[in-house]
């Protein structure tokens, strides 16, 4: 399973994710000190009924518990956008 696949998999599990879209942006990133360590640079868009009546810094709070054992294996860097489902159409 690819790195991006194992994202959108985590976080349909943990946050119940319904819309989770996961770009790998390592390429534009070439020389960069997360390349050397391994990990890559990822743009997140995840939507969540969970997200609802939630602050920005708590839903990503939310994500980055999720992602916390890939943060420490294959993810670098890491571009988030966090929507509620009622957010998802102003976005």
């Amino acid at each position: 399973m690819s790195t991006q696949e194992k994202i959108a998999q985590i976080l349909r599990q943990t946050v119940a994710a319904t819309v989770v879209e996961v770009e790998d942006e390592s390429a534009l990133h070439v020389g960069h000190d997360g390349e050397a360590s391994g990990g890559g640079h990822y743009r997140v868009m995840v939507v969540s009924p969970l997200f609802e009546g939630k602050s920005l810094v708590a839903r990503h709070r939310m994500v980055y518990d999720a992602l916390a054992t890939e943060m420490q294996r294959t993810i670098h860097a890491l571009a988030l956008t966090a929507l509620a489902p009622s957010q998802q159409m102003s976005a």
